[in-house]
Formats: C-alpha cells, sequence, structure tokens
C-alpha cells in the first residue's frame, strides 16, 4: 500500500519545534505553515517490510532468519509477541536536499522545515503501523520499537536494512555510523501476539533523545507514552 501525506498538524510541527502551540506566536506559526508547504512538495514516502518468527534467549531476541537483536528492553517489550514485523519507511532524499538548501540561506525556515519532516516521518510511520496490523486480523500489538530506543543499539541499522532488502526497494541505506540515509526515515519492530499484551509505555528515561529533547526543555511532552 502506497503512502502519502497530504498534510500536517501545525501543533504537531510546532511541538517538534519546541514551542508549545498555545504560546506560539503569530510569525512562529506562519513560519510552521510555510515549512510544511515546502516540504509536501518535495517529499516521496516509500517503505518496505517483513515478518519474522521471534525466539527469546537470554541476550535477547532472535529473529528466524538468525539475527540476534540484543538487550533486555526489546526482549521485555516483545514478550508475549510469537513474531514481528519490521519495516522501514523514509521522506525520500527531497527532504534532506530541501533542509540543506535552507540552510545556507535561511536557518529559521530550515530547523522549521527539519521539524515538519520529523513530524512528516512519524505520520508515515503511523500509516505504516495501522497497515501491518490490518495483515494481521484478530492480532495484539504493543508500540512500535526502534534502534537507538532503550538499549536497542543503533548499530544494528545496517543489518536490518539488508533483511528488507531497503536499498534496492525504498533508496534507504545507513553510514559507517548507522545514521540512516536519507535522513528522515526510521525502521522500526511491530510486535504480533495471538493474545492481548500488557500495553507498554514508551518512557522519557529510556529515550536517546531525552538531553537533547525540546519537549522537556520546553516543559512539554512528545506524547508518545
Amino acid at each position: 500500500m502506497p503512502v502519502e501525506v497530504r498534510e500536517l498538524d501545525i501543533d504537531e510541527v510546532l511541538r517538534y519545534m519546541g514551542c508549545p502551540p498555545e504560546r506560539a506566536e503569530a510569525s512562529v506559526r506562519v513560519l510552521a505553515e510555510r515549512a510544511v508547504e515546502l516540504l509536501l512538495r518535495e517529499i516521496q514516502p516509500r517503505w518496505a517490510w517483513r515478518a519474522f518468527r521471534l525466539t527469546l534467549e537470554p541476550d535477547g531476541v532472535r529473529l528466524d532468519g538468525g539475527l540476534l537483536l540484543p538487550g533486555a528492553d526489546l526482549k521485555a517489550h516483545l514478550t508475549g509477541c510469537e513474531q514481528a514485523a519490521l519495516f522501514c519507511a523514509t521522506l525520500g532524499s527531497g527532504a534532506d536536499r530541501l533542509i540543506r538548501r535552507l540552510e545556507s540561506r535561511d536557518l529559521a525556515q530550515a530547523f522549521a522545515v527539519d521539524s515538519a519532516a520529523a513530524a512528516a516521518v512519524e505520520s508515515v510511520c503511523d500509516q505504516v503501523e495501522l497497515e501491518l496490523q490490518s495483515r494481521f486480523p484478530g492480532h495484539f500489538f504493543p508500540f512500535r520499537y526502534s534502534p537507538g530506543y532503550g538499549d536497542l543499539p543503533l548499530s544494528l541499522q545496517n543489518e536490518l536494512l539488508d533483511l528488507l532488502d531497503a536499498p534496492r526497494r525504498v533508496g534507504l541505506t545507513a553510514s559507517a555510523d548507522h545514521i540512516l540515509i536519507p535522513r528522515k526515515s526510521v525502521t522500526a519492530f511491530l510486535g504480533v501476539a495471538d493474545r492481548p499484551v500488557a500495553r507498554k509505555s514508551r518512557s522519557c528515561l529510556g529515550c536517546p533523545a531525552r538531553e537533547e529533547c525540546q519537549y522537556r526543555k520546553s516543559g512539554g511532552h512528545c506524547g508518545i507514552s
């Protein structure tokens, strides 16, 4: 199923900018609105996925293809799930090019577009998650879980992309430092269970962006838990 982003919630973009919507000055809201307008012209969302059976082991979770996902956090998160859908999603390279162009002449607008792109890729992931849930009728799902969250290392990115054949299917790769390219992209696991599982909450304490989080600095919260 193709995914599209035709509009974005301006309040959500403002939150990504670290500005509580109720406190946003008119000029800041205009900046965010312009950012959305510019971004939506450039993005080409794409995604790919693959299902895996899971085995819980002492050191983590093993996919039926053989890859071990190390760490206690993902293991606890997927307890009760017999399988998981691994997916990747990207806005495409147009968002990266737009942000780079703006950085050379209008840093404020570049920042706003970067924030809009973060909101857009989350919108894409939300659509993907709903689509994947529809492919497993009668099943139950904890929240999606990405490398870099908790103790699941970013160093897995290249192997996950290989499992998805992501470079060929959606043009998504990773750098030597495990940064996704294009940058406005995500890899994630969605657990799939045959019976209800505890609906765990994501928390600030486990988030890899905790120290730099603009929500926390402005006294807010991203709303994901």
